[in-house]
């Protein structure tokens, strides 16, 4: 009897009192970055890794910019080529094309002179500017092709005249760019300009002789006199004095060539033309004999 005293003691004391009421839960405001995570249309967990990402970004981006101001990838990129390029690729040939004056030789040694061929390690503006400073060379292409050469595309100057001074003959475009030098005994058949600064005004004397084309192939050599003015010499042995000033002289060199049309002053007894007044021609005969003609005046162009 006792012991049946005991469990149902033992039970009542195991029962939880009931409570008369269970408190009310407090509601937590959401703050504003809780309600503008809401909003957007992902993950909470989506966000917080994008979030942890960007973090890393950060740093390492921050670790990367320190060790390049240290020098350290550039180094690893160096000894990644080299070793690359002890594994074959190397520039060992260098294929030209585009080549009629120059010659190889020339294109090959810019090409090839650098402080590693490691195929990686080439630096193809490099190369391309120091092509272009070749007076031959008027344009480049430089590219690779896998695994040892270097293809190099070449666009020529076209010669368009020998310029002389002080002796020297030196071959050039229709720009005035030196190109090469000539010798006397193996002069092509181009036009001569000759006098300190010529071959600057190169430009401006084709176009002179733009006015007057039918005068272009009997002309020997255009002298530039003084640094403002030509004296153009004949085949035939004259001279034409022209005043100064492109328009002035593409004028009296026009009215020349009519001249010469109606009256054939080119191959006759005449040595000197000068023009240099626009107004008026003079004519020096062979022994010194000069007359003079007034000239109408050429309509500007």
């Amino acid at each position: 009897m006792s012991q049946m005293q005991q469990r149902r003691s033992a039970q009542r004391r195991n029962v939880a009192p009931k409570r008369r009421g269970a408190p009310l839960k407090r509601t937590r405001r959401a703050s504003t970055l809780d309600r503008a995570i809401a909003m957007v249309p992902v993950s909470e967990t989506t966000l917080r890794r994008v979030a942890t990402w960007g973090m890393f970004t950060l740093f390492g981006g921050a670790a990367i910019g320190a060790l390049a101001w240290m020098g350290v990838p550039g180094m690893i990129g160096t000894a990644v080529a080299e070793g690359m390029g002890r594994a074959g690729l190397r520039v060992e040939q260098v294929e030209v094309t585009g080549l009629r004056r120059m010659e190889p030789m020339a294109v090959h040694q810019v090409a090839l002179e650098q402080e590693s061929r490691a195929m990686a390690l080439v630096d193809l503006s490099e190369v391309r500017d120091r092509l272009l400073r070749h007076g031959w060379i008027a344009d480049a292409r430089v590219s690779r092709r896998l695994p040892d050469t270097l293809m190099i595309d070449v666009v020529e100057r076209t010669p368009a005249a020998i310029w002389q001074n002080e002796g020297q003959l030196m071959l050039i475009d229709a720009a005035g760019v030196l190109l090469e030098p000539v010798r006397a005994d193996a002069m092509p058949n181009l036009p001569l300009v000759v006098g300190e600064g010529a071959n600057a005004q190169e430009p401006a004397y084709q176009r002179l002789i733009d006015a007057a084309p039918a005068l272009r192939p009997m002309i020997r050599a255009a002298i530039w006199v003084g640094d403002r003015r030509w004296n153009l010499q004949f085949v035939s042995g004259e001279t034409l004095m022209l005043p100064e000033g492109e328009p002035a002289a593409a004028r009296a060199l026009v009215k020349f060539a009519e001249m010469d049309g109606r009256d054939r002053l080119l191959g006759s007894d005449y040595v000197r033309f000068d023009m240099r007044d626009p107004s008026r021609l003079v004519l020096r005969r062979r022994g010194g004999i000069e007359r003079s003609a007034a000239v109408a005046p050429v309509a500007a162009q």
